[in-house]
């Protein structure tokens, strides 16, 4: 009598081996297709730290010098922190100047959005046309240049 049953390579799909056993090809002998020999079985190409993995090969490029990224900051964002910046000692006042050191704060760009009501000196690596000149309208100077 013909036993019915479901062909072995129906029954085996999901399993690691599908009944080889061992990791099967089924390419014979030449050492198989496809990218045959690149360590696919284990962990080798899990990136971990001092070994092999496929990560550590390709273009690595430079790192730029100086600023690469311009973290900017506008004439309203200090008129409405100053109270809190003064608090903090952050922003001191001298010879009737509140001197405001940008790159103390986190920023190396003066942009010129909002008003200025008072007379301030500003030293930043980076400041637009509209901000030097809405500061010096109110009295005050912007210092713009390398800082340290």
């Amino acid at each position: 009598m013909v036993v019915k049953r479901r062909k072995k390579f129906r029954r085996m799909r999901g399993s690691r081996e599908c009944g080889w056993g061992v990791f099967h090809r089924g390419k014979g002998n030449k050492g198989g297709s496809g990218n045959a020999g690149t360590g696919k079985r284990a962990k080798s190409k899990m990136p971990r730290q001092g070994g092999w993995t496929i990560q550590d090969h390709g273009k690595f490029g430079f790192k730029s010098k100086g600023f690469s990224v311009k973290v900017a900051v506008n004439l309203r964002t200090i008129e409405d922190k100053m109270g809190s910046w003064i608090a903090a000692d952050n922003v001191v006042m001298e010879n009737g100047f509140f001197v405001v050191d940008l790159p103390k704060l986190g920023f190396n760009k003066l942009l010129g959005s909002g008003k200025v009501s008072k007379k301030m000196r500003i030293i930043v690596p980076f400041a637009s046309k509209s901000a030097v000149e809405k500061v010096k309208a109110a009295g005050g100077e912007v210092s713009v240049g390398k800082t340290e």
